[in-house]
């Protein structure tokens, strides 16, 4: 299968308010696309327009090359997996994976191969017989899975699949999603979703929405190491962003001179750097400041620390003694893991 997905300038406006503004895009035959970003920003419009749900007021969706704007969701070729999971309670899982090939009206046969295949792929063949009421969250999330995969798409669409799981659960869920990948190979499929550990866990790349445009497209370590915009770099992991002042005599976060790799025009700028990668003590690019706050997190603490009147998130491995409130610290990252953005950069 060569399905793939392109948007070609999509827009889609309720009652002339845009919802989804003009959106380039392409997912590759095979590839994991997540769209991730905050509630209003245009990425589960996106799927739906793919989905044949919605219908842009301008721009085309291709499927495999075909231009399918205007067909319904049956003639699509898609699975489709949603928050809510969307099984009948009434019928058995066997009977919930056939649906959509009977409504394709595939013979008997075929169909009980392709249920049962569906059923052993998903972990579920031992269920069959059962009701989903009889599963919990994340079993009858896997039937639902199974259900879309039945039909044998070219592209698989899964809208928030995992939000109605607990934290154990979606963990689980993801690595069954990532080796369903690996044994899917040729299955395109767009993930929407807000959480940031779901898309760099799962995405071949990740398409960051905001305010219904796309504002950055990449792979999740190019969007994780070396965002373009401040938004970017605040909702994919978190991130220290910090102001600073660039001219002839270096970079400056106030009187601190500190040594950055790259450049940006303008006079004004600002500082990304991830709290991992800030450490305690001293270094290259030390910065002095006082606790604000320090969080226990297991195998790390966070310390929250007031320099030059901004607050810096700093990560390291947990201590035995930490600071307390009040006390005086310095703080260190190298040159090479800090990027430098244009002030008030968002990509629009």
């Amino acid at each position: 299968m060569t399905d793939g997905i392109r948007f070609d300038s999509v827009t889609v406006a309720y009652d002339g308010h845009v919802v989804l503004d003009a959106l380039d895009l392409t997912v590759e035959p095979g590839e994991v696309m997540a769209l991730l970003g905050p509630s209003g920003s245009g990425k589960t419009t996106a799927l739906r327009a793919v989905a044949g749900f919605v219908r842009p007021v301008s721009g085309r969706v291709f499927i495999g090359g075909r231009d399918v704007t205007g067909l319904p969701p049956y003639r699509r070729g898609i699975g489709m997996v949603v928050q809510q999971y969307a099984l009948f309670p009434h019928l058995r899982v066997e009977d919930n994976v056939a649906f959509g090939l009977r409504a394709r009206r595939v013979a008997r046969g075929e169909i009980r191969e392709r249920v049962a295949e569906a059923l052993e792929l998903v972990g579920m063949a031992a269920y069959a017989r059962r009701h989903p009421r009889e599963l919990s969250g994340g079993q009858q999330q896997r039937v639902a899975i199974a259900r879309a995969l039945a039909i044998r798409p070219g592209v698989l669409l899964l809208d928030e699949p995992l939000s109605a799981l607990d934290a154990r659960l979606r963990s689980g869920m993801l690595a069954e999603l990532a080796r369903l990948h690996r044994e899917l190979p040729d299955v395109s499929i767009l993930y929407v979703t807000h959480d940031q550990v779901e898309a760099l866990t799962l995405a071949d790349r990740i398409a960051v929405m905001d305010r219904a445009r796309l504002q950055e497209c990449g792979t999740p370590r190019e969007l994780y190491r070396a965002p373009k915009s401040e938004f970017t770099a605040s909702f994919v992991g978190n991130a220290n962003l910090l102001p600073v002042t660039v001219g002839e005599r270096g970079v400056f976060f106030g009187e601190q001179r500190v040594e950055v790799r790259g450049g940006v025009p303008g006079p004004e700028a600002t500082l990304c750097v991830r709290p991992h990668l800030v450490g305690l003590g001293a270094g290259p690019n030390q910065l002095s400041g006082t606790v604000n706050e320090v969080q226990w997190r297991g195998a790390t603490h966070r310390l929250y620390v007031g320099v030059n009147g901004h607050r810096v998130m700093a990560d390291v491995p947990e201590l035995r003694n930490p600071p307390a409130h009040g006390d005086a610290v310095t703080l260190h990252f190298a040159p090479e893991d800090a990027v430098l953005l244009s002030a008030g950069a968002t990509d629009d």
